[in-house]
């Protein structure tokens, strides 16, 4: 089996298994809900300009999110005794990584997609304004902390406090692309000419590029452990 038959054989497993069964997503999605619901509550958006703590408040939920779904990405496999053989399918072991990023990227998007309309109901505040860019920075910060996330469920999936240890280990590495992240978001929501945020994109580009490659390399030897 070629590598991208494998990728793909992957990806169509675990999103019909997502959309069959929804645990995952309903559990993720509800979470996120709730975080905006709780910023909403907790600040004075009278006494705060509510423009420069949104980013940071719609990325917190959207990280939430998929810190969830992605710390689960191994155990089904796990539960069912199925890791140790989907190691032994005549496939890339780099499939196996590319298979789930790619699962958990698309996952991750759809709870972006929903989260973003209700954050704009509840705050008032217009994020997807310059669309394109903002777009572009939504999929180049998921895409950086989701890289990481599938790399750190597979090392995490045979400790016994992966739900805690899971997020622990991820949120540090991550943090240069979520900060990026929310810089970019931020500028695009106060109205800040896009050549005046490059940098904040290219850093983007730079990690996720650096995650990926690191992945790639890292990812056999650690799911053999």
């Amino acid at each position: 089996m070629g590598f991208w038959s494998g990728v793909l054989a992957i990806v169509r497993k675990d999103l019909r298994m997502e959309f069959r069964g929804k645990e995952i997503f309903t559990t993720t999605l509800m979470f996120s809900l709730l975080v905006l619901v709780l910023f909403n509550f907790a600040f004075d958006m009278t006494t705060i300009k509510a423009e420069d703590a949104s980013a940071g408040i719609l990325w917190v939920a959207i990280l939430f999110s998929g810190s969830l779904s992605m710390n689960r990405a191994f155990l089904y496999e796990k539960e069912e005794g199925c890791l140790f053989a989907l190691m032994l399918s005549p496939i890339d072991r780099s499939s196996i990584y590319f298979g789930k990023l790619i699962s958990n990227f698309v996952l991750t998007l759809i709870s972006v997609a929903i989260i973003v309309p209700v954050f704009m109901a509840l705050y008032n505040i217009n994020v997807m304004e310059q669309f394109l860019w903002q777009v572009i920075a939504f999929f180049l910060g998921t895409l950086g902390f989701v890289s990481v996330g599938t790399l750190v469920a597979s090392m995490s999936v045979n400790l016994r406090a992966r739900e805690m240890m899971g997020p622990l280990l991820m949120f540090p590495v991550v943090a240069p692309v979520v900060i990026s992240a929310v810089k970019l978001s931020g500028g695009l929501i106060r109205g800040e000419l896009p050549a005046d945020l490059m940098v904040w994109v290219n850093i983007l580009i730079a990690f996720n590029v650096v995650y990926l490659v690191v992945a790639w390399l890292v990812f056999e030897h650690v799911i053999e452990e």
